[in-house]
């Protein structure tokens, strides 16, 4: 489960980190981010990065009330290939969703303790995701996306049993662009190929990340045990 993350990096060092060639209008720093809220994703275009502004919340082409999107803030990466909310964008709509951390709860006998996860270099990372455009009745568009989660690695896994699909550098554009075929065979080949993410590191924040309401620097700072 991946239900709330952050961005903090300003608009020139994600445009220089994600190398991207067209964007649309700007971007402020975000600390809290949580489901149904508007973020920048990265998509691939003719073999050029992009960066869009989208719902996170994935709204399938198919569906008939955009409220979907609130159930589909993230897809197993297990059954990613086979879901119907999903198959169709995970063979051609794959996305980049920047990020520089993410919140989980780990259970503790005082109740559950905020944990913000970083890479261990505390750089910015790609979180692998999943997007697609919807129409609604009255002709409008809706771009929207979704972020897959794993199992955990040795380092996070006394925080909780899922986390998000943290894609190291050199993955970034095989996500994008590496799978070729629809076989069960090609999409496991593809999918083990990512399963070596970067190290991670955690540390308890304060528990005002349970409200999308606190969205400033305090909710990153470090809290005591």
């Amino acid at each position: 489960m991946c239900g709330r993350y952050s961005l903090v990096i300003g608009m020139e060092q994600l445009v220089k980190r994600f190398g991207i060639a067209r964007m649309e209008a700007g971007w402020v720093p975000r600390y809290n981010v949580a489901p149904t809220q508007t973020m920048p994703v990265v998509i691939g275009q003719d073999g050029s990065r992009e960066l869009r502004m989208m719902q996170w919340g994935l709204i399938p082409f198919w569906a008939k009330d955009k409220s979907i999107g609130s159930r589909l803030i993230n897809a197993r990466v297990e059954t990613v290939a086979e879901k119907p909310a999903f198959k169709y964008a995970f063979r051609q709509r794959r996305c980049l969703v920047p990020a520089d951390g993410y919140y989980e709860w780990q259970k503790t006998g005082a109740g559950k303790q905020a944990m913000r996860i970083v890479r261990a270099d505390n750089e910015p990372f790609a979180l692998a995701g999943l997007w697609e455009q919807w129409q609604d009745p009255a002709g409008d568009f809706v771009l929207s996306y979704t972020i897959l989660t794993t199992a955990p690695t040795a380092s996070v896994k006394h925080i909780h049993d899922r986390m998000p699909l943290v894609l190291n550098p050199e993955q970034e554009d095989y996500w994008l662009y590496g799978l070729r075929g629809t076989t069960t065979v090609e999409i496991d080949a593809f999918i083990k190929k990512l399963a070596s993410p970067p190290d991670l590191a955690s540390y308890p924040v304060s528990n005002r990340v349970n409200s999308p309401r606190h969205d400033d620097p305090l909710c990153i700072k470090p809290a005591e045990r």
